[in-house]
């Protein structure tokens, strides 16, 4: 593993990295959000990085670590821990350029992103329940073998080859004045500081952290990286539990303001990506939309809002679109109990429909050992029109007679 003192990024880094890239990463598109713009009351605009390479930014970081490596290191392969962003990142880019990989990855991986990983050209190997073991087994394969391990976001070439990201931002926006940027690890949103501070210092950055998973208030508070006791966030992008050394330097001099959003916001911005914007976003990328969600008042604009991947686990998927319809006020989930005769089912049915609600799923319980003879149990899943309609359709079937027990 490399040793070397950290060296202080510099923008000059970051146009050798830039150029290193040119046509290796895509120049991802910019989006203007109308939606969000009315919203914020100024001009928002969405870089869109979840349609680079692979899926997300990550290609930029390692291709740029690889590329730099000796000839002797790129002999010997390249090793990486990750759950999904990053091990693609680490296989394409060691593909590309002739490098042996290894991608160690959590036995419960999505299947998608373990596929996508060996296709790209990788040997995957699943080690560990969660990325802290996976990566523990990744260090100790580079320390038996002697291949590189290309860290996810604590190094300066890593970090240099996500910062350009910003020259984009700045050559398709140059009248920005605030940028919004997921940060897990602290890669992106360091790289990102060091171009644009650079050359427009007067532009507001603002990182954006899961509530569950943000290490970075309380270590910006003491000045040193702090380790959390616990992480837990559907957005796994940016579930890191403690920041790097390198980028936290960085973030501490040239970021200003570090602020974190819920996970009820993460849902709603997902879901405002795909319906308004036509852009499947990961929650992690949708991060800087649920901050723009949860306290609009507090950007200046104009405001690019990063969108830093799109590799999203189907499944995953589905629970957070669901997730994200209940916090808008747009589906509803009950149970409840009525008398079981012919026709109690239809007569249940008409109420909902006589409110408009889109039954999404009925399931109709009469075997339970817990009801009596003569009851039976519906648990409904119901797609509503906003916070007044679903309570409108809870009053209505409480006044139609029926008793919601859950």
């Amino acid at each position: 593993m490399d040793n070397t003192p950290p060296r202080r990024i510099t923008l000059d880094d970051v146009r050798g990295a830039h150029k290193m890239l040119s046509g290796v990463a895509r120049i991802t598109p910019m989006e203007t959000s109308r939606h969000l713009s009315s919203l914020v009351g100024a001009p928002v605009h969405l870089k869109c990085e979840n349609l680079q390479r692979t899926g997300s930014f990550k290609i930029r970081g390692a291709y740029v670590r690889i590329a730099a490596l000796r000839p002797e290191e790129r002999a010997a392969g390249v090793v990486a821990a990750s759950a999904g962003n990053h091990a693609q990142g680490v296989a394409l880019a060691a593909s590309l350029l002739g490098v042996r990989s290894t991608v160690f990855m959590p036995v419960g991986a999505p299947l998608p992103k373990i596929a996508a990983t060996r296709e790209y050209g990788a040997e995957v190997r699943l080690a560990g329940a969660v990325v802290d073991e996976t990566l523990r087994a990744a260090i100790e394969y580079a320390e038996e073998t002697g291949a590189v391990f290309i860290h996810p976001f604590d190094h300066e070439d890593i970090i240099a080859g996500q910062g350009t990201v910003g020259l984009e931002i700045l050559e398709q926006c140059p009248e920005v004045r605030t940028i919004v940027v997921g940060i897990g690890g602290g890669g992106l949103a360091a790289g990102i500081a060091v171009a644009v501070k650079a050359l427009r210092p007067d532009v507001r950055i603002v990182g954006v952290q899961a509530a569950g998973a943000a290490a970075y208030p309380p270590s910006l508070a003491v000045g040193r990286p702090l380790a959390l006791d616990a992480v837990a966030t559907m957005a796994d992008g940016i579930m890191v539990g403690r920041p790097g050394d390198v980028p936290f330097a960085l973030i501490k001099d040239l970021v200003d303001d570090v602020v974190t959003v819920s996970e009820d916001a993460l849902s709603s911005a997902l879901l405002l990506c795909l319906e308004r914007a036509k852009l499947v976003v990961e929650p992690a990328g949708a991060s800087p939309v649920a901050a723009l969600l949860s306290a609009p008042g507090d950007f200046e604009g104009p405001l690019v809002a990063l969108l830093s991947g799109g590799n999203v686990d189907p499944l995953l998927m589905q629970r957070i679109l669901r997730h994200g319809m209940s916090a808008a006020g747009r589906y509803l989930s009950l149970r409840l109990r009525l008398t079981d005769r012919p026709g109690a089912l239809a007569t249940l049915l008409a109420v909902l429909s006589g409110m408009d609600a889109n039954v999404l799923d009925v399931s109709h319980v009469r075997t339970d050992p817990l009801l009596g003879l003569t009851e039976a149990e519906v648990e409904l899943h119901l797609e509503t029109k906003g916070p007044e309609h679903r309570a409108s359709v809870a009053a209505a079937l409480e006044d139609a007679g029926y008793t919601v027990i859950g």
